[in-house]
């Protein structure tokens, strides 16, 4: 079964043990779920600070 983790730094939603977006730590526990297509466009992803399209979790621990 895989796990799905999220980076500490960054929350990118990963498989791996480390961000391929940062190259941050990547955690088990995370809460939440964002999806950003086009964040130049998304209010969600400028609230969220987040600059490149992806999966991101809401919430890391």
């Amino acid at each position: 079964m895989i796990k799905i983790r999220a980076c500490r730094n960054c929350k990118n939603i990963t498989e791996n043990t480390k961000c391929e977006k940062c190259g941050g730590d990547t955690v088990l526990e995370w809460k939440g779920y964002l999806f950003i297509l086009d964040p130049e466009k998304s209010l969600i992803s400028k609230k969220a600070g987040i600059t490149s399209q992806g999966e991101y979790a809401i919430k890391v621990r």
